[in-house]
């Protein structure tokens, strides 16, 4: 089979196709930023998460194509003040994730507060209470590396130009080995302000391999960048650079930051990120190599692949991170994640299945954007449909709840308690330049507060909004084009609101969320 990147078509899978070998993308969501790591036979993978909670999602494979979601090391954001509200491209930046001394440990940026660092002995924790070891602005995308063969350990990172006005150069420091602290000021020890052609170097992950000190790191922007390897017999350097990957004649635009993984075998692979509009950036997998010169080889001569022999490793049953949920006990799966730190009282517990979700009480009640208490899950990067069904259990006027594509603009559905006691069944939008939602049609009534709701999808984040009230499913308003964040691909969300008042407004009881490709 060859080699070459394959452009995919609308209806063409991705991932295990089942015959030995696999499509890219591996992971078609936003699984933004991706690092990657070997312990034993299992493989593990960390992403940004911005500024949802729980952060630091932590996915598991035993092949490196079909992945499942395991877990997050990050219960909530620190400083927690300071995300008790939306921070929607704040937060967590481009982590990584190492084993050393029978211990995970994943570094991370946040361009507002510095280098963070949490540990654990397993996996699946328990994760340790963040640690700052670089407190300062603009401190971004941090990578350790402890020396096996000096003893010495090092961190490398980048630099946000929106917060310290400086960017395209890489800092190294010395670093005490328990990873607590830097121990110098820091080194410039890449600046690609003096290489022709490279800016907006980032995200550099830092190896030893045959001698050498290597950083494989990014430059050239999310939307049409290269990854870039760096070289040196010292960690300080002075560094050679090569750009290993890129573009070329395919389809694959931007291809860049990642991590490299040895498998138990022998083998070589990259894993790293395509930005890909409103769906964020998408996890593929490149074979890796090494040339006679000693340097990498990515993909097919420095190029993407789309379809290839998966790697030898043994046979795994075809898998994806989940979406759908049932809610059982009213308790919900590892997929979601909340757009702020979470609060008591957002949800209840009980007996049966369904979530829970209290109508908090905001003046923001007009924007999404604001709401703390709504429930995430990333945007399928492929077409489907989105289902789930909704009970509004309030009698506060203005109280409502609904399904959301949420990004830089949204759109949502669900149901809305008016002054007359009418629960009606809406449809709103609000544009990138709004701070305020307005009607996106015609509102109707949704007989004993019910309502099942639906978005279908199309491959390029189109979204045609449906509803069924007992007599089957109707189109309803214009067809949505779905936006991302600035950093972030688009979100689908579960909220459930109320206008400010006193006492408790009453609940939103969702159930029966599937995503169906």
């Amino acid at each position: 089979m060859s080699r070459r990147a394959i452009p995919g078509g609308p209806g063409e899978p991705t991932g295990d196709l089942g015959n030995g070998t696999y499509r890219n993308p591996v992971l078609a969501a936003d699984w933004s930023d991706p690092d990657v790591l070997r312990v034993g036979e299992d493989y593990y993978l960390t992403a940004s998460s911005f500024g949802r909670a729980p952060g630091l999602p932590l996915l598991h494979s035993r092949d490196l194509v079909n992945w499942t979601i395991v877990g997050h090391a990050l219960d909530r954001l620190l400083p927690e003040a300071a995300y008790a509200s939306p921070r929607h491209d704040g937060g967590v930046w481009a982590p990584s994730l190492r084993h050393h001394n029978g211990r995970f440990w994943i570094f991370w940026g946040d361009p507002d507060h510095g280098i963070w660092q949490v540990n654990s002995p397993s996996v699946r924790g328990p994760w340790s209470v963040p640690h700052l070891v670089k407190a300062g602005r603009g401190l971004i995308d941090p990578c350790p590396l402890w020396d096996e063969e000096t003893g010495e350990a090092y961190l490398v990172h980048a630099w946000a130009k929106s917060r310290a006005g400086v960017n395209n150069r890489l800092t190294g420091h010395r670093m005490s080995p328990d990873g607590g602290k830097v121990l110098d000021e820091g080194t410039t020890i890449v600046d690609a302000d003096r290489v022709p052609g490279w800016f907006t170097l980032e995200g550099p992950k830092l190896y030893r391999h045959d001698g050498w000190f290597w950083i494989l790191a990014p430059a050239g922007g999310v939307a049409t960048g290269w990854q870039g390897a760096f070289r040196s017999r010292s960690f300080f350097g002075p560094y050679e650079e090569r750009v290993v990957l890129q573009q070329g004649d395919t389809d694959v635009n931007g291809p860049h930051q990642g991590g490299w993984v040895r498998t138990q075998n022998g083998e070589d692979w990259f894993l790293h990120f395509q930005q890909r509009g409103a769906h964020g950036r998408l996890v593929h997998l490149q074979p890796m190599g090494w040339g006679d010169d000693g340097w990498p080889v990515f993909g097919d001569a420095g190029t993407p692949v789309t379809v290839h022999a998966k790697p030898d490793l043994p046979e795994q049953r075809p898998s994806a991170p989940a979406t759908d949920d049932t809610f059982p006990g009213g308790r919900f799966g590892r997929q979601w994640q909340w757009t702020a730190n979470p609060g008591e009282g957002w949800t209840t517990q009980h007996s049966g299945d369904g979530l829970w979700l209290n109508c908090g009480r905001t003046e923001r009640i007009d924007d999404l954007r604001a709401l703390p208490q709504l429930l995430t899950q990333r945007l399928p990067g492929r077409a489907g449909t989105v289902e789930v069904e909704l009970r509004l259990d309030s009698e506060v006027p203005g109280a409502r709840a609904g399904l959301v594509v949420l990004g830089d603009a949204y759109s949502w559905i669900g149901l809305r308690r008016d002054a007359d006691g009418t629960v009606r069944l809406v449809h709103r939008f609000a544009p990138v330049s709004a701070d305020r939602e307005r009607d996106a049609a015609h509102s109707r009534p949704a007989p004993e507060g019910r309502a099942r709701l639906r978005i279908a999808l199309t491959r390029d984040a189109r979204c045609r909004f449906s509803y069924d009230t007992g007599d089957g499913f109707t189109p309803v308003g214009e067809v949505f084009a779905a936006t991302p964040w600035r950093w972030v691909g688009a979100l689908l969300g579960l909220f459930a609101a109320a206008p400010t008042g006193t006492g408790p407004a009453g609940t939103a009881v969702f159930t029966s969320f599937r995503v169906t490709p």
